[in-house]
């Protein structure tokens, strides 16, 4: 039974992303418990997946009974078991969170917006456990369509938002097709597995590199990595509210694990390090997009705009940590995403919570409310602990073993680069604090009286995975250590 675990998890979210239509055709009240049940029966499989593969080692499970590289290829290892528990348990939170949440105005189309949901986790899971190219790209354009429908349901700015997201979507995706074209006439193959044995044969390839080359700026695209950040933003701030925190905690983070798994398990650890400089390419990118992600971020009003730079700040960092070459560089990469996933999840659940309960949008807004709403203030000051990297959080310990890697490597300006957007960090919630102590606050008789119990439940379990990654930093550490790394780093 656990061999199939990753097809299930794959294909539960799917099948009823499919059937969804038409068992809630006369009963739309259905689709958000159905929802639920689905996330919340993917969240039980992916911890006892990730059992499984602890105890019994990676599986690669075979569809159809065709084999690699003739099938299609699942790879179920110790970095997508995680990345999976991460997702699930985020999608749950994200589809609780969406339940006061979601548009009015639906109508109809609840039953879409749900089965657009289900359908992106779906995709996220099928992009996490792909053992070949091509796969890879279908489930990322899957993921896609699903993200630009859901964007442009709020309509108004939020359509041209999605329309600028498609258009750069669409050129990513296209570039990144074109490279894994190119791999194939060099290889042959579309398996990673076997794709790997094959390339560092094919060094000198000009499709190679130019391969490489057209995957990178299309992957680059989908993480929002700077200069190819451009359609983040505007996606993430008028998206609606319910659908801003699986876009910002799950979509750019997915699309780097993907890169990760191309660069280390088919390029290889040993090439990359010794014979193309991709991860010097990397750490500059890395670099650059931490600290003007910060700069832009300390630059906004709007909160929902200064997390959305902020985190394509926290992409820069993560990839710091990747590129260096070096198992403790890498792990405090992957650590730190999935701590960057959490933190992201609770800062658009507070974003939308402000916007829903209190009508706060601006920074000043906040002021004004901040001081009569402790569910919001605590929330708050604990993600910016867990933000700027302060212990007992889990950024904290991220941050840490990013910066050891850093001087492993005596990549002394990687080191600088960390704590310089640190700092920046610092400085724009310390202009959310300033605000919240300053400000005027709003009399009481102009407040809600009562938060929903799904935004209590989102923004406390969230807030205490943030407490938890820190505490139980070093299992968590020492499990990537042990079953997650790529081979010969």
């Amino acid at each position: 039974m656990s061999r199939h675990f990753p097809a299930i998890l794959f294909l539960l979210p799917l099948f009823a992303a499919i059937s969804m239509p038409v068992v809630c055709l006369r009963h739309r009240h259905w689709s958000r418990p159905i929802s639920l049940a689905v996330l919340s029966s993917m969240v039980v499989l992916s911890i006892l997946n990730l059992n499984s593969i602890i105890t019994h080692g990676e599986v690669r499970y075979a569809f159809s009974g065709w084999s690699a590289p003739l099938g299609i290829e699942w790879v179920a290892d110790g970095l997508a078991s995680m990345i999976l528990v991460t997702l699930s348990f985020l999608g749950l939170l994200a589809l609780v969170f969406a339940g006061p949440t979601s548009p009015k105005d639906l109508g109809g189309r609840i039953v879409h917006y749900y089965t657009l949901i289900l359908l992106l986790i779906s995709a996220l899971t099928g992009i996490v456990f792909a053992g070949d190219l091509f796969n890879l790209f279908v489930f990322l354009e899957v993921a896609a369509i699903a993200s630009y429908a859901l964007i442009g349901v709020a309509g108004g700015r939020a359509l041209f938002a999605a329309f600028r997201y498609l258009v750069l979507g669409t050129l990513g995706a296209s570039l990144y097709l074109l490279g894994v074209s190119y791999f194939y006439a060099a290889s042959g193959t579309l398996n990673m597995a076997d794709m790997a044995e094959k390339l560092p044969h094919l060094l000198n390839s000009k499709a190679v590199v130019g391969g490489l080359l057209f995957m990178f700026i299309g992957l680059g695209i989908k993480m929002a990595l700077v200069p190819f950040h451009a359609w983040l933003p505007d996606a993430y701030t008028y998206a609606p509210e319910s659908i801003s925190p699986i876009l910002a905690s799950l979509v750019t983070k997915v699309a780097l694990v993907g890169w990760v798994r191309i660069i280390f398990w088919v390029l290889g650890a040993k090439v990359i390090v010794n014979d193309i400089p991709v991860l010097l390419l990397v750490g500059i990118l890395g670099t650059l997009a931490a600290v003007i992600g910060a700069v832009l971020a300390l630059n906004q009003r709007d909160i929902k705009a200064m997390f959305a730079y902020g985190g394509i700040s926290h992409i820069g960092i993560i990839l710091i940590g990747v590129s260096q070459g070096n198992q403790t560089g890498f792990v405090g990469g992957v650590f730190y995403l999935l701590n960057d996933a959490v933190m992201q999840a609770a800062l658009f659940f507070l974003a939308g919570m402000a916007i829903c309960q209190y009508g706060a949008r601006t920074v000043e807004d906040v002021g004004r409310i901040g001081k009569q709403a402790p569910w919001f203030t605590g929330v708050l000051i604990i993600v910016a602990m867990g933000m700027i990297g302060l212990p007992p959080t889990g950024g904290f310990f991220g941050k840490w073993y990013i910066i050891l890697g850093a001087l492993e490597a005596n990549n002394y300006i990687a080191v600088a680069a960390v704590l310089l957007s640190t700092l920046l960090t610092l400085a724009y919630f310390v202009r959310l604090f300033e605000a919240i102590f300053r400000q005027t606050p709003l009399p009481s008789d102009r407040l809600p009286s009562d938060i929903p119990f799904a935004y209590k439940l989102s923004l406390g379990a969230t807030s205490a995975a943030v407490i938890m990654l820190g505490v139980f930093s070093d299992p968590i550490v020492q499990l990537l250590l042990n079953h997650a790394l790529p081979p010969g780093l």
